[in-house]
């Protein structure tokens, strides 16, 4: 023993010890009396397998194992289903089953191709919900175990307080102690569940070098009380947690090794010494890669691997020479410089392990479905929470995040840091407009953000591997501090929290957000976190300057905005909405449309958003879930019906009012006493729609009457039908002539209408002295952040994400790309109650959100919960009228299919002439949208109709419930 002031612990209990203990004994027993003195020495060694190299590689290995015994193996490179391959095959040809090693720290991609990477430490250092590590554990080990890997050589359990440390940095918990060993002991317990045996890396503490011990030898100068109070501290924690196993670094420790060239991993003092009799540890202790320069520098390979025997390890990773190894080791028995009994204790306490591991009872591993089982979506599942739980919030000077009045805001985005920034840039537009803003120097961008009042700057570094380079360059710097002086910034760090350390002040920065990856994942989850859909809980795991301290980190709230998942998050079936692709198929292959969209949302997620085919059938552009189409009817309930409801709770549009009471010209008219409540319900006996275009036509030709149309704007024909074509502005007067005089149908009863909704966008617009698109705009879409959906889209969006609607022959005479469909509605300018309203299916999904959630989104109240439940209601049931008011309902008949007779009585929806259909049903908490042109290239293609392909797919939603 070697003198200095570390606490004596007690023994620990032995960590290899199997649950069966006689058997193990037994069995332990009988193959050590059985093996030869070069079969023991073949026990110590663990060398170097790789699964992308050539047969020269394995008849290597294959000799490794017949003539040297060879116990254990640690596979580096390659693929899984190939690595399995060599696993049986290496097995087979053993005497004895071998230990397969692997390095995965952050899961089995850290070596090998298609399998499934997890976050690094780093972040997970930031979670501050053990348990979720502990499930990474399982996982990880659930692998392994899959793999034939019976040790995985993490966690590492180095305190990084060293911020400058090149090797170790991002794989580390963090600079807490307390962190670093809770995490680690959660880790552990998670893997060896599934006797997949953990090992304490690097002992006795990596965590404070300034060099890499693959290429030197580093040093750590500190005296034994600091050592023993940071360093050793998660070691004496995890050894009590029963941690099977630990590595020993290749350091130069003065405190606790006085020769300077003997690195701590061949030093007596701290292999036996320190690790076994002072801390107790009764597990496998085994050497850091002996091909690191930190080791072989020292001397001969088979001499370095003779003195880490004789410090204390129990095997030897990565030995460079086996043979001379071998030989070396014989003769040290020969010579008394080991003894028989030393090389048997390690030799023991490795066939310990193996039973432990399940050796005793090895089985190949089975080569079906090995992908598949290597990248499951619990996998997944888990990854999300890992990252959203990770994802931290240190700075938020003005309470920008979540952000809320989004009807406020006018956000650019800036991309710093030289990897890419797509998938965060993309879903931030999930949630409202974000404009992309570059420039080649920085007056030009200090110019060019000069209208927005928000800056969103993502700073985004390579996520290939841990210990790629995180920093800012100069450049960025500067322009990073001089955004931050005339904008609010908020700043997303996709990369390791230690980058911050260049920011010389954060005073102009009013938020930061400290993402720790640049991983997809990363990267979408952020965008959702900074606009509400879940809130804040991470914690640095690292201090940056005086600025924050390490465990700190800011809370927020959800605004319940929709979040974007998988469908597993809310126990939806990925495999039953497989489906879909194939009803998709058939739609596409059938020309029922060119193109469409589908989202489908559960609980505020949408686990569904996809776009199939093309604008047209000329396929020269997919389509885009960013794209816009004509809603048609839609229109009614996602522009009309809102503000119908609001003006009902201001009083201003009663339900039991008359048509003559809200607009008083239509006194002494057939419909005057007409109810808002019948018309909304259409039991208002009003025709189902007038063709007011033919009107304008000549009765013989068929072409546009001259008298109503010019192919140029004036002050006289200023009402844009098409393009080049416009209408009279008088004739606005005529429309609604036509509607007041038109007879009442004589039979009570149900009939869908159009005609009602012309007269509720007339009253609104009296009420409220705005034009119906500014209106709906100003009061719903721009706070909602549905920045895509939107009347006279050709003013707002350029045409190459407008999908086109129909080849018109009988009216326009042209391609309706970007005007209204609806003949009434283009007549109108575009903008009408029951028409005109395009959107993509991501902004439909938003109002359908908000209904489901009584009125309340992003953190606002839109509606009242009452005034949804007064409109999601059936009036005239009694009346076989199975509409609610506004709103679509599911059929009272059984022969008509308003939907797939697979929702609740509750839910609610609509339908649309262009092929557009939208359902939300509460007792799910489903939200369906779907989107498409199916009157292209004209209206009689009714295939879709025909086929109730949207009800069907809406079928496939509901049958992919899984609870």
């Amino acid at each position: 023993m070697i003198g200095f002031a570390f606490k004596a612990q007690s023994q620990r209990v032995d960590p290899l010890l199997a649950n069966d203990l006689e058997a193990q004994e037994i069995w332990v027993d009988s193959i050590m009396n059985s093996m030869s003195i070069d079969e023991k020495i073949g026990q110590l060694f663990m060398i170097q397998a790789y699964s992308n190299l050539d047969q020269k590689h394995e008849d290597f290995i294959t000799e490794m194992i017949t003539k040297y015994h060879v116990g254990n193996l640690i596979f580096m490179q390659g693929t899984p289903q190939k690595q399995a391959v060599l696993n049986n095959k290496y097995q087979s040809i053993s005497k004895l089953p071998l230990m397969v090693g692997f390095d995965g720290e952050w899961g089995l991609d850290m070596r090998l191709e298609d399998t499934y990477r997890f976050p690094w430490n780093m972040t997970l250092g930031a979670i501050r919900n053990d348990s979720l590590v502990k499930k990474f554990g399982e996982h990880l080990g659930q692998h392994c175990k899959r793999l034939g890997i019976h040790i995985n050589f993490a966690p590492v359990l180095d305190v990084n307080v060293n911020p400058e440390n090149p090797i170790i940095g991002n794989r580390s918990f963090g600079e807490s102690k307390e962190n670093v060993t809770q995490k680690a002991i959660a880790f552990t317990q998670g893997m060896q569940k599934y006797k997949v045996m953990a090992n304490g890396k690097h002992f006795p503490g990596h965590g404070d070098t300034a060099s890499d011990s693959h290429h030197t030898l580093p040093l750590l100068d500190f005296d034994k009380a600091r050592l023993d109070s940071i360093e050793l501290y998660p070691y004496k924690k995890i050894f009590d947690a029963g941690i099977g196993s630990v590595m020993t670094a290749h350091l130069n420790i003065p405190s606790l090794e006085s020769n300077p060239s003997l690195p701590t991993s061949l030093s007596k003092n701290v292999v036996t010494n320190l690790l076994q009799q002072e801390l107790g540890f009764n597990g496998l202790i085994i050497t850091d890669g002996l091909n690191m320069k930190g080791a072989s520098d020292y001397s001969t390979s088979a001499e370095i691997d003779l003195a880490a025997i004789q410090a204390g390890n129990d095997m030897l990773l990565i030995p460079q020479d086996v043979p001379a190894t071998v030989n070396i080791i014989k003769q040290g028995l020969l010579l008394n410089t080991l003894t028989e009994e030393r090389l048997n204790f390690s030799v023991r306490k490795i066939l310990k392990a193996k039973y432990w591991m399940g050796l005793n009872n090895y089985k190949p591993v089975v080569l079906e479905n090995l992908h598949e089982d290597l990248n499951r979506v619990e996998d997944d599942l888990l990854h999300r929470e890992l990252v959203k739980n990770s994802l931290t919030l240190i700075k938020n000077e003005k309470q920008s995040i979540p952000f809320s009045n989004l009807e406020k805001q006018k956000i650019a985005y800036v991309k710093l840091g030289d990897a890419n920034g797509g998938d965060f840039l993309k879903m931030l537009k999930n949630y409202t407009k974000i404009d992309v803003v570059n420039a080649n120097n920085l007056s030009d961008l200090k110019d060019r953000l000069e209208p927005y009042n928000k800056v969103i700057i993502g700073f985004h570094k390579s996520n290939n591997h841990p210990w790629k380079s995180y920093k800012f360059k100069s450049k960025e710097l500067v322009w990073l501090q001089e955004i931050a002086r005339e904008k609010e910034v908020i700043l997303d760090v996709f990369a390791s929290p230690y980058s911050m350390l260049q920011i010389k002040s954060f005073t102009n920065i009013e938020t930061i957000v400290v993402s720790y990856q640049n991983s997809k994942l990363a990267q979408e989850l952020s965008a959702q976190l900074l606009f509400g859909a879940f809130a804040a809980n991470g914690k640095l795991p690292v201090s940056i300057k005086e600025d924050f301290k390490e465990g700190f980190g800011l809370q927020t709230y959800s605004l319940s905005r929709m979040e974007y998942t998988i469908p597993e998050a809310v126990n939806m079936s990925s495999v039953k909405l497989k489906e879909i692709d194939s009803l998709a198929s058939v739609i596409l292959e059938e020309k029922m449309a060119p193109g469409f969209q589908v989202l489908a949302a559960r609980n505020g997620k949408v686990f569904l958003q996809k776009s199939y085919g093309y604008h047209t059938d000329k396929k020269e552009r997919e389509v885009r879930n960013s794209d816009v189409y004509d809603l048609a009817s839609l229109t009614k309930i996602l522009a009309s019906l809102p503000l119908i409801m609001k003006a009902e709770e201001e009083e201003k549009i009663p339900l039991s009012a008359s048509l003559q009471d809200i607009l008083p010209s239509f006194r002494n008219t057939n419909k005057a006493e007409v109810s808002v409540k019948e018309i909304l319900s259409h039991f208002g006996r009003l025709k189902s729609w007038i063709p007011f275009y033919k009107a304008t036509q000549d009765s013989i030709t068929g072409l546009n009457s001259d008298q109503f149309y010019s192919r140029r704007k004036s002050k006289t024909y200023d009402v844009k039908v098409a393009e080049n074509l416009y209408l009279k502005h008088s004739y606005k007067d005529s429309i609604y002539k036509y509607i007041k005089e038109v007879e009442q149908r004589e039979r009570e009863g149900y009939k869908y209408s159009d005609l009602g909704y012309y007269l509720f966008k007339e009253a609104l617009e009296e009420k409220y002295e705005k034009p119906l698109n500014k209106l709906v705009d100003e009061e719903f879409y721009a706070s909602l952040g549905a920045d895509r959906m939107t009347y006279l889209p050709l003013k707002k969006f350029h045409k190459s994400v407008i999908i086109p609607s129909e080849k018109d022959d009988y009216y326009r005479n042209q391609l309706i790309h970007g005007n209204v469909h609806d003949m009434g509605a283009a007549m109108l300018g575009g903008v009408a109650g029951h028409a005109g309203l395009f959107s993509n299916a991501n902004d439909v999904a938003k109002i359908m959100q908000m209904y489901l959630q009584k009125g309340f989104y992003g953190g606002r109240r839109y509606l009242k919960p009452e005034t949804i439940d007064k409109f999601n209601t059936r009036y005239y049931e009694d009346k076989k009228v199975r509409r609610g008011l506004g709103f679509d309902k599911p059929q009272l008949n059984p022969k008509v299919e308003a939907t797939c007779g697979c929702v609740s009585n509750e839910s609610f929806g609509h339908s649309g002439f262009t092929g557009t259909y939208t359902w939300a049903d509460p007792q799910s908490g489903i939200v369906y949208v779907f989107l498409s042109n199916r009157t292209y290239p004209n209206m009689s293609n009714r295939g879709l109709v025909r086929s109730n392909m949207r009800t069907k797919i809406q079928q496939v939603i509901q049958d992919a419930i899984i609870n």
